[in-house]
Order: C-alpha cells, then structure tokens, then sequence
C-alpha cells in the first residue's frame, strides 16, 4: 500500500496546504518492486481521530525506548516514511537549480530542527523559490530522482512481509510522484482534505490508524515535523542517512543513519521466528 500527503499545485501558499493521500491495497500485493502494484482505492477524510499516546509517554530511559522501539519495528503492520531528505534528496536541490540554494537550505535549516511550523517553512521557501508549473517539469526532466541508497530493498522487504507502506509529504506533486513511480506507489488517484485537523503528518497517521485498524504504525523521517506524527504514530524512528540533525536525535524513540539498519532489525524477527 503507497500514500502520499502533497500540496496543492506548485507555488500553494501555507494556508492552502492539501493533504492527499494515495492509496493501492495491499491485498495481494507484490513481494517485489518489480510489479505493478494493484489499482489504489480511496480513503475516507471524515474520521474522528481516537488520542494514542506513542513510547515517549511511557517515561522510558534511553536505552529502553530503543529496544522498545526495535521491536514494534519488528512487528509493525504500517510504516510512513516522509519524503524529502528521507527517501530522497528533493526541496534543497531544486532550490539549487533555480540559483536559491543557499537561502532555501538555511529555511530547511530552521524548519527541521523545529524552529518553526511547517506552514511557516514551507511559506518561505516557496516565496524564495517561486517556480513555476515549466520549471518544475524541467527539473524533474533534467534531474532525475536519486533514492536514498537501501530504500527500495527496504520497502521491498516490508512488502515481502506484508507491511502497508505509506510515502508522507508536503513537498511539490511534480516532484514526489516520479518518487512513487520508483517504489511501485500508485500516486494517480488522491483523497483530498484541504485545510482540516487531519492536515499534516500527525492527522494522516492519526487518519490511517483509525480508518485501517492498524495496531503499530511507525513514522520514519529526518525532521522535527516528522517527530510530530508521533502519536499517533506509535513510534518516531529518526533517520539521519542524508541530514543528520541532533535536535530531531533528542525528539526519536530510535535514530538511524542508513536503512541497513532497519533491514537488518527486521531480519532479527526472521530469526525469532524460526
């Protein structure tokens, strides 16, 4: 199963966020990235979200919310991974192509180590970069997306154990769905919720958890509002493979440089399983 949480066209202001989200069920699905995923279905927005208190609330000492939080990774049945300096390497660069590098960065900066909202981030770099529908159709024609190393043989295990997983984003549309397109993620056919309480990483968690019943949804990102999903999400796994940021280090419940590592913690419940 693939999601995605977007904005609504390329220059959207930060009142105007919408939060999209694809979906292709996971009955039946592929054990491989190699085959077309089946048709998406929609997801309903008009759910009251149920309060869910994740590891943090638990008052654990360090080494216990890892281990805590290794082995609902080991048995989650969701998985969100947030887009953008995650999966792959995308607002930055594309601020560097259109000559605001510099600028954008030091906003993301600000942004993902939690000094600022989101909305607040997201209105700033868009008024820097200000592009338009051609130069963003240029870029993604011109720069073709990098994954970050490990992310598709990851989702790929994840599938093989029948874990939904679910791409969670506010970035460009034009820029996220060729992203899809890499890991088999149907993004063709949106549920939109403009301007609600589900917009934003903690209302889509919230939203999945409710609508699809999962008893552990883990949120894997690289910033500050990725720490926010958390809860609903029952834990936020940091993940530092392209930025490392020690503010979001102090807000995980278990931080990663690479997705080796979580390949290999999942292959430690193979092995308890035998």
């Amino acid at each position: 199963m693939g999601h995605e949480v977007c904005l609504s066209g390329p220059r959207a202001s930060a009142v105007s966020q919408l939060a999209s989200i694809y979906s292709n069920s996971n009955n039946n699905a592929s054990n491989n990235l190699g085959n077309n995923p089946p048709k998406p279905q929609l997801i309903s927005k008009n759910i009251s979200i149920l309060p869910i208190n994740g590891l943090r609330h638990q008052k654990l000492k360090a080494s216990e919310l890892e281990s805590a939080t290794r082995k609902l990774w080991r048995k989650a049945d969701a998985v969100c991974f947030d887009v953008d300096s995650t999966v792959c390497q995308a607002i930055d660069e594309l601020a560097h192509y259109l000559g605001k590098g510099q600028e954008v960065a030091a906003c993301t900066h600000l942004a993902m180590g939690g000094n600022m909202t989101f909305r607040e981030a997201l209105a700033i770099r868009l008024n820097l970069m200000k592009p338009n529908r051609q130069q963003l159709e240029q870029y993604v024609q011109t720069h073709p997306i990098r994954l970050t190393p490990g992310i598709a043989d990851l989702i790929a295990e994840l599938r093989r154990k029948n874990v939904d997983v679910y791409l969670v984003s506010g970035g460009f549309r034009s820029i996220i769905k060729p992203v899809a397109e890499l890991l088999n993620i149907d993004p063709n056919e949106p549920t939109s919720d403009s301007g609600s309480k589900h917009v934003g990483k903690a209302g889509v968690c919230g939203l999945l958890k409710t609508k699809k019943s999962y008893n552990t949804l883990i949120m894997v990102g690289d910033g500050a509002t990725d720490a926010e999903a958390c809860p609903p999400a029952d834990a936020f796994i940091g993940f530092g493979g392209n930025q490392v940021r020690e503010s979001v280090k102090k807000l995980s419940d278990w931080y990663v440089h690479d997705f080796k590592t979580l390949m290999e913690e999942l292959a430690v419940s193979q092995e308890e399983e035998l």
